[in-house]
């Protein structure tokens, strides 16, 4: 029932995020519909952070690589409780707000700046090592778009959590197959991606839905007792899901819906919310 609950927030989330776009006449829509299950999984089922441990040595700690889906990050950490939505939306992508079109780690509950892709592994890496040296019990977490797995930093931060043994690392890839110049098999092949990351050392982990909470909290308690090596959870999601509008279009990767797209896309999110209502 509480995964059922999450389910339907991530749809109120959805709306939060179009909203925020078209108010702030900027972002990157499809990457934020992906992803949403994503955050929503790690933020109320996993992850030990929140506005009352935001300084506690031992948080979590989370990294959105792709830090162009920046609008669903903020949507979350709202709903959690570390932002004003009312306040994010009507001051996002605003001359001189905090609420930037990428993280901003000057804003509460947001551990790095990211933006240049292919940092946020090689990041946490950082962090996760650090951990392990410190002796706490603190998890690592970051988000990586399929696209940004050309950046060969990547491939280096797999292979040194797999030399440090870093079990207390995950790292998931939002593997929606579409990018900005099109599909990631046209630009840059991964397939099969489970066995390049699992030829690296490291524990992979197959999500069939990644649009899918319960599918994905399943992956995330696998992780959890991973010992001896970093994860990576691949979750197969949809670009754009959420609405017909914009499934699975490379075209919303960074665009703006006009009113009567916008009108459509909001009533396709209240229909996908009843499911779970």
């Amino acid at each position: 029932m509480i995964l059922k609950g999450l389910s339907a927030l991530a749809y109120d989330l959805r709306r939060d995020v179009v909203d925020m776009i078209v108010e702030g006449r900027a972002g990157h829509i499809g990457g934020d519909m992906s992803v949403m299950e994503i955050l929503v999984t790690l933020y109320f089922c996993q992850m030990n952070i929140s506005p009352q441990n935001i300084s506690s040595p031992d948080r979590d700690r989370f990294v959105l690589s792709k830090g162009h889906s920046v609008e669903a990050y903020y949507a979350v950490l709202c709903a959690k409780g570390f932002m004003d939505i009312k306040e994010v939306k009507a001051e996002f992508s605003r001359f001189g707000s905090p609420y930037i079109g990428h993280p901003n780690n000057k804003l509460p509950g947001i551990e790095m700046n990211t933006g240049s892709l292919g940092h946020g592994l090689p990041i946490c890496v950082g962090m996760a090592l650090s951990g392990k040296m410190d002796r706490r019990d603190y998890r690592v977490y970051t988000v990586m778009g399929d696209g940004e797995l050309a950046e060969g930093s990547v491939w280096e931060g797999f292979m040194a959590g797999h030399h440090y043994g870093l079990d207390n690392l995950c790292a998931v890839v939002d593997r929606n197959r579409l990018q900005i110049s099109g599909n990631t098999e046209d630009i840059m092949k991964l397939e099969n991606l489970k066995d390049r990351i699992t030829a690296f050392g490291w524990h992979v982990i197959n999500v069939a839905d990644g649009n899918c909470i319960d599918e994905l909290n399943a992956a995330f308690e696998e992780a959890r007792n991973v010992k001896g090596c970093p994860t990576a959870v691949i979750a197969n999601t949809t670009k754009g899901c959420g609405s017909a509008v914009l499934e699975n279009k490379a075209g919303w990767h960074h665009r703006v819906p006009t009113a009567e797209e916008y009108n459509q896309i909001v009533k396709d999110f209240a229909l996908r919310k009843e499911i779970y209502s």
